[in-house]
C-alpha cells in the first residue's frame, strides 16, 4: 500500500507541475546549449555493465529473453553474486585516470534486478543475493569525489515484472490495449524507482534503454521527461525515451556521416559483450579504440566506453590495460580533446580533425606514421604557429602552389619528424590568424595569366 500511495503521489506531482516542467522542456536553443555544454565538452565517458549476468558470464538479460536458458536458471545467478572484492573507490580512480569526465552505472538492466536498495519491490542484489548491500550508492559517492559527472542507466522495460506485457521473445503476458490499468501499474512502478534514483542520487545524466516496444504516448514519455526535469532542470537525457531525450546514441559502430544532432555519443564495448563474459577474448586493441575515440571527436561526439566487471567486483585486466592506455594518451593530449568541437569536412586532409571553441586552432590526429609531409588543401588562413600537442616541438609549414591572382589556396605542407610521433596517435595543432576559413569549391580554370 505504501508503494502504491507514493507512486500515486509522484504522478499527482507531475500533473500539478506540468506547466512549469513544460517550460523547461521548451527551453530556448541557448538554454539547451548551456545545459548540454558539460556533456559536449566531456568527450569521454565510461559505461559500467555489472549485474548477476556476470556470475556465469552470459548475455545480460537477453539470454533468458531469447530462451538460450530458462528464466529460473538465469535468475539462479543471484545466488552466486557476491561483490566480495568490490572497491568503488578504485573503480572511480581508474575511470578518472582514463581521462573520462563522466561515468554511467547500470542501476537495473532488462532482467529487473536492481543494484540499489529499491523499495519498489524485492528484486535487488541487496535483498536477493549474497552481496546483500547497495552497490550503487558507494560508487556514486566515489565518482563524485573524483569530480566525475554521474550517469545512471535504467531499463524502461522489465522482463521480470508481471505487469510488463512482454515476457520473452515468443510470449506475451497481455496487450496494453486490453488491460490499460495493468500497464499503468507498471508505469507507476517505473516512476517509483526513478523517484528513488532522483532523490538519492540526483544524477547528471539518465541513460535509458528498452523503449522500443511502445511509442511515446504509451510510455508517457513526455510526462516522464517532465518529472525528471522537475527534480533536476539540468539533467541530461539520452535519446532512448521516444523523442524526449537530448542526444543521439549510436551503438557499437561509429557513424559514417556526422549525426544531425550537435550532441551525440557512441557507446561501445571493448570486446564483443557489454557484461563480463570470460570466453570473450576478442578485445579491440588500445589503438583501435583510440582511433574510434578520435573519430568521435572529429565528428563532434563522445565515446562511452564500456567495462564489464566480474561478479566479485574486480575489473578484468584487459579492460584495466585499455583504460590506463587511454589515460596516458588523454593526459598527454588533453588540450586537443576536452572542449573541442567537430573538425573540418572530409577531403581537406588525410587525418581526423577537430577545432577549439573559437575555431582558430585546428587539430590533426594522425593514427599512422606519415610517409612524407602532411598536406592540407583549401585552408585560406595564415598559420601563425604549428606544434606537436603534448610534446611541444614546433613544426615547419610551407605553402606550395598559391598564385596571387587565384582565389584557390595553395597546399599547406607540414613536416612531422619521426621522433615526435606518439606510439598510438600523434596530434598536431595549427594556430590560425582567425576563425578557420576554408575553400571547398571545385577549383578554377585558368583563362588568363
Amino acid at each position: 500500500m505504501r508503494i502504491k500511495s507514493i507512486a500515486v503521489a509522484a504522478l499527482a506531482c507531475m500533473m500539478t507541475t506540468g506547466a512549469q516542467s513544460q517550460t523547461l522542456l521548451n527551453e530556448t536553443p541557448q538554454q539547451k546549449e548551456q545545459r548540454m555544454e558539460w556533456f559536449q565538452d566531456a568527450k569521454l565517458g565510461v559505461f559500467i555493465h555489472w549485474g548477476i549476468y556476470s556470475v556465469r558470464g552470459v548475455a545480460e538479460s537477453w539470454s533468458f529473453y531469447n530462451k538460450y536458458l530458462s528464466y529460473d536458471e538465469y535468475m539462479s545467478q543471484l545466488n552466486g553474486f557476491t561483490a566480495k572484492n568490490y572497491n568503488p573507490e578504485e573503480w572511480a580512480e581508474l575511470i578518472k585516470e582514463s581521462g573520462a569526465q563522466y561515468t554511467v552505472f547500470t542501476s537495473k538492466h532488462h532482467d529487473g534486478v536492481s543494484m540499489w536498495d529499491t523499495k519498489a519491490n524485492d528484486l535487488s542484489v541487496v535483498k536477493k543475493s549474497p552481496a546483500g548491500r547497495d552497490l550503487l550508492t558507494p560508487f556514486a559517492n566515489a565518482a563524485r569525489k573524483q569530480g566525475l559527472k554521474l550517469g545512471i542507466y535504467y531499463s524502461l522495460l522489465d522482463w521480470s515484472n508481471n505487469d510488463y506485457p512482454h515476457e520473452s521473445r515468443t510470449s506475451m503476458r497481455y496487450q496494453v490495449k486490453d488491460d490499460p490499468a495493468r500497464w499503468q501499474r507498471f508505469l507507476d512502478f517505473n516512476n517509483k524507482q526513478l523517484t528513488e534514483l532522483n532523490q538519492q542520487y540526483k544524477p547528471d545524466l539518465y541513460w535509458f534503454d528498452g523503449d522500443w516496444d511502445f511509442d511515446s504516448k504509451t510510455w508517457k514519455a513526455k510526462e516522464l521527461a517532465t518529472m525528471l526535469r522537475k527534480f533536476n532542470p539540468n539533467v541530461v537525457l539520452n535519446s532512448r525515451i521516444q523523442g524526449y531525450g537530448d542526444y543521439e546514441t549510436p551503438e557499437q559502430g561509429v557513424p559514417v556521416s556526422r549525426p544531425n544532432s550537435p550532441w551525440w555519443e557512441l557507446c561501445m564495448t571493448m570486446n564483443d559483450n557489454w557484461g563480463y563474459v570470460p570466453t570473450d577474448s576478442n578485445y579491440k586493441s588500445p589503438n583501435m579504440l583510440l582511433r574510434t575515440f578520435v573519430d568521435c571527436i572529429s565528428n563532434g561526439g563522445n565515446l562511452l566506453l564500456d567495462i564489464g566487471p566480474k561478479e566479485d567486483g574486480t575489473i578484468p585486466e584487459e579492460q584495466i590495460a585499455v583504460l590506463k592506455e587511454f589515460g596516458r594518451w588523454t593526459k598527454k593530449h588533453s588540450e586537443a580533446i576536452y572542449g573541442t568541437r567537430a573538425g573540418i569536412p572530409h577531403g581537406h586532409v588525410m587525418a581526423y580533425t577537430a577545432l577549439n571553441k573559437t575555431q582558430d586552432i585546428l587539430y590533426l590526429y594522425l593514427p599512422y606514421k606519415p610517409q612524407g609531409p602532411i598536406a592540407i588543401k583549401g585552408l585560406k588562413n595564415k598559420v601563425n604557429r604549428t606544434w606537436v600537442v603534448g610534446n611541444g616541438a614546433m613544426l615547419e609549414t610551407k605553402v606550395i602552389g598559391k598564385l596571387y591572382w587565384s582565389q584557390v589556396p595553395g597546399m599547406l605542407y607540414i613536416d612531422v619528424p619521426e621522433q615526435v610521433l606518439d606510439p598510438e596517435i600523434t596530434v598536431i595543432a595549427l594556430l590560425l590568424d582567425g576563425k578557420i576559413d576554408l575553400y571547398s569549391e571545385a577549383g578554377q580554370v585558368i583563362t588568363s595569366n
